[in-house]
């Protein structure tokens, strides 16, 4: 492409160049945002608001051959440059344009909240596959489409790296985008460029403090993902707070929109073979779509939990008076709260009942999410993702039903990260565990017993009865060694995550791995 087809991407861009009609046809080769790869032909962007200002490496992607770069303020540069008012958010929009806007044709749904987006992305990608569509998942545990998976970076790719991949999705025959959303991804606009087709919202508490300045800001982050303008059809967790805070703005912003009334209940439509409804709203004019579901506010999509155990849950869920039963391999109610999040876009996007019970039941564990590991001396192992107060409160009480014996939780916290959630993580665990086994997470740049010290802060409030173990590898070990008939252990923090980042080096590293070889060293009580 040549740069003028891109600057015509972002409002209020414009070319400086001495040369200004050369500039215009100036070829365009790549796109990158790091001057170390950029290479000839490339458009070099030039980022504020993260930890440095990239604007002061534009020479050194000059000196790489870089074609043009984007940037916030004029540069002593001979190369063109592409002044735009905001380059994080022309970086999306540019990169959407660069690879011929391939979320265009992609349905795209968006999931944000601070627990339960990995689960419940597969359980909607499980859903649509069931009704015979062509799904790709992106987020933390890796982008997956068709038979091609590239593992985990961050939770929402960059634009420049997402944009590309949506491109290849295209290729692919894939129809259906299911990806996490993250705060950080939403407060730097890296979805700028992405027109979706449904947002879910599952629920909003404590977490990432060390970069967002206090709650309210971590909220309105979340709250960019459901702005009426991109976000047709928006599923909200009604017994969250915020989520009928959002359904309220939402309600209030499309009262003076154009466009016909919502075109009747998902039932009223007709069916197509695929299984598919087509989907609604269908367009940019129709009038934007709130659905709440819920176990205990008035929903849309409700459920009635029959029974529980460590193995799963069953319920009967009610979407909009259409009723199905549902068996799911993962226990715990946030599990409901998923499943129902999952059915309710779904529905939204026109898949039939008998197609989403079929993709609830059909659910597989996912890898690291409250994960069931293997019994061992009777007792039941579990690995989960659980790293806030939180995650950590409900998979404890959903496994603290269903304890004969001691229930162990095996955590830490992550370094370089909100400290202030350390305390409250040691407080919970305190209260909902019998016993804790406090250990190292991913430290980073931190001392891991450091960290462990602002944990027993909260721990020691409300109980005594933990160990300290700093290396996590003996700690699990010695977690596993403990362990009696009908006790359950929650090995918590990491999920499925293959390495432990230790002073700015990642080593290959994974709970499953470290308790099933703990799990062979000792024969079996």
């Amino acid at each position: 492409m040549i740069l003028s087809e891109l600057a015509a991407c972002v409002e209020g861009a414009r070319i400086v160049c001495c040369d200004r009609a050369a500039a215009e046809n100036t070829k365009i080769g790549g796109l990158t945002a790091d001057s170390r790869f950029c290479g000839p032909g490339d458009l070099f962007f030039c980022l504020t608001g993260g930890k440095t200002d990239s604007h002061a490496y534009a020479g050194d992607a000059e000196g790489a051959g870089a074609a043009a770069v984007v940037c916030e303020r004029d540069l002593d540069l001979k190369i063109p440059r592409l002044i735009v008012p905001d380059s994080r958010r022309a970086m999306g929009l540019i990169a959407s344009g660069f690879y011929g806007r391939p979320a265009d044709r992609l349905k795209i749904i968006g999931i944000t909240g601070t627990n339960g987006k990995t689960t419940t992305s597969y359980m909607l990608a499980s859903i649509l596959r069931r009704a015979g569509k062509q799904v790709a998942v992106v987020g933390t545990l890796g982008i997956y489409y068709g038979k091609k998976q590239i593992a985990p970076e961050l939770t929402t790719p960059d634009p420049l790296f997402l944009h590309k991949i949506f491109a290849d999705m295209v290729k692919c025959g894939v129809e259906y985008v299911v990806t996490e959303v993250s705060a950080h991804a939403l407060f730097y606009h890296k979805d700028e460029g992405i027109s979706y087709a449904a947002c879910i919202f599952t629920n909003l508490t404590q977490d990432h403090l060390d970069f967002f300045d206090g709650m309210d800001s971590y909220k309105q982050a979340k709250k960019r993902l459901f702005d009426v303008r991109k976000c047709p059809v928006a599923v909200l967790n009604g017994d969250d707070p915020v989520g009928r805070e959002i359904g309220a703005e939402r309600s209030e912003s499309s009262e003076n929109a154009e466009g016909p009334e919502n075109p009747g209940e998902p039932g009223e439509a007709k069916l197509s073979e695929s299984g598919l409804r087509p989907q609604v709203p269908d367009s940019t004019h129709d009038k934007p779509r709130t659905i709440f579901y819920g176990l205990e506010a008035p929903s849309e999509v409700f459920a009635v939990v029959t029974s529980e155990d460590l193995q799963g849950c069953e319920f009967m869920l009610n979407l909009s008076d259409s009723l199905c039963r549902i068996s799911l391999p993962m226990t715990g109610r946030h599990n409901v709260y998923n499943a129902m999040a999952a059915a309710s876009a779904a529905m939204a996007l026109g898949v039939r009942t008998e197609a989403i019970a079929g993709g609830l039941n059909e659910m597989k564990p996912v890898r690291g999410r409250l994960e069931w590991v293997g019994k061992y001396r009777g007792a039941d192992i579990f690995v989960d993702f659980a790293h806030t107060p939180d995650g950590l409160e409900k998979s404890l009480s959903a496994l603290k039903t269903h304890c004969r014996g001691r229930l162990l939780c095996l955590f830490g916290c992550g370094g370089n990260r909100d400290r202030s959630k350390r305390a409250p993580m040691g407080e919970t665990v305190a209260k909902r565990a019998d016993f804790g086994i406090l250990t190292s997470d991913n430290p980073r740049f931190e001392e891991p017993t450091d960290i462990i010290a602002e944990i027993e802060k909260g721990y020691r409030r409300v109980s005594d009865r933990y160990v300290v173990i700093p290396e996590r590898e003996r700690a699990i070990r010695y977690a596993v060694g403990i362990l009696k008939k009908g006790d359950v252990l929650l090995v918590a923090g990491k999920g499925g995550e293959d390495y432990q980042e230790i002073m700015g080096i990642k080593y290959s590293y994974n709970d499953n791995a470290v308790i099933r070889e703990a799990m062979s060293r000792r024969p079996p009580l």
